[in-house]
């Protein structure tokens, strides 16, 4: 086998895809997978006890066989990456779970004296998210605890040397060891905006000192626009999200491990920032929604009062 000279060999191991993957006990199947089936001849078990003196012998086989491939079924299938039953299970919830939700409280009754018309619209259920509120320093309040947001960017690990390339992987490494608290790195493509650029520049060029520079706004405006229609542009966004530890005191505490968390990466030559509470509450915002464009002026908080200006008064001046 021939190595490249100016090239040094590095340590390589393998790790499986799946690392929460369970264990298997017996023949293949893991715990809950054996649990369903136990539970299941359990059930048909107590059915055959009850029923074999009634039921003919032939009827309780046929019932038992196709009984008994569903329950398989269920054991061992999976749906969507998730096992049968918790699938199973997701869908009732969600088949029950209300259609409508809203932020007001809309379980509290009307009093006794009140007449309330009879109607068969179903009321919306409260809406209960699992954060209570963005401050001004980007610390989001999740109960109990608290969470910030980091954003940065990405680095092409395809582009640097083995040697480059392992370093990098042992400064990522080192941070993801130093983590003591549950940390989610989200990654996601957003579509950009490039006919708004496009104006932005067509606006921007007649400002210009020189026509080469005018001329040369011009084709990239052109450029952007016809970029923009032929294609479906789109950039990626990889934010990181840090939170408390449910004992662990100080009310910035989860400001302070998103600053960590800035500078451990600044090892990787990526461009990384905590963003502060206008910036954390739009990228809530586009996470729910990534095809709106985003809101000038940004997005006013629950409690804020919001009020339009005035009405200008127009004067007539009376003719003399």
């Amino acid at each position: 086998m021939s190595t490249h000279p100016d090239r040094t060999d590095t340590g390589r191991a393998r790790m499986p895809a799946d690392v929460d993957a369970p264990d298997k006990v017996v023949y293949g199947l893991t715990f809950r997978q054996l649990a369903i089936l136990a539970a299941a001849a359990l059930a048909f078990y107590g059915a055959w006890r009850v029923l074999h003196q009634v039921v003919p012998m032939g009827v309780l086989v046929g019932a038992a066989v196709v009984l008994g491939g569903l329950a398989f079924g269920i054991a061992v299938g999976r749906r969507d990456g998730l096992p049968l039953d918790v699938w199973l299970l997701a869908a009732v919830r969600h088949a029950r779970a209300p259609r409508a939700l809203s932020t007001t409280d809309t379980t509290s009754t009307t009093p006794d004296w009140v007449q309330t018309p009879k109607s068969t619209v179903t009321l919306p259920a409260p809406l209960r998210l699992p954060a209570d509120a963005i401050d001004d320093g980007g610390e989001i309040h999740l109960g109990g605890g608290r969470a910030a947001m980091v954003a940065a960017s990405n680095v092409n690990l395809a582009l640097r040397t083995a040697d480059e390339q392992a370093a990098l992987t042992d400064t990522f490494g080192r941070w993801l060891n130093s983590l003591s608290t549950p940390t989610q790195i989200v990654v996601s493509a957003q579509p950009v905006d490039l006919h708004s650029a496009a104006r932005t520049l067509s606006q921007a060029m007649h400002d210009l000192p020189h026509p080469a520079l005018a001329e040369a706004a011009a084709d990239h405006a052109r450029f952007l626009d016809d970029l923009a229609t032929r294609r479906d542009p789109l950039r990626r966004q990889v934010l990181i999200v840090t939170r408390t530890s449910p004992g662990e005191r100080g009310e910035h505490a989860a400001r302070r491990r998103a600053d960590d968390t800035v500078r451990a990466l600044s090892g990787l030559g990526v461009t990384t920032r905590a963003l502060d509470g206008a910036a954390v509450t739009a990228a809530i915002a586009a996470a729910a929604d990534p095809y709106r464009p985003p809101r000038p002026g940004g997005l006013a908080a629950p409690d804020a009062v919001i009020t339009s200006p005035a009405p200008r008064q127009r004067h007539r001046q009376a003719r003399s």
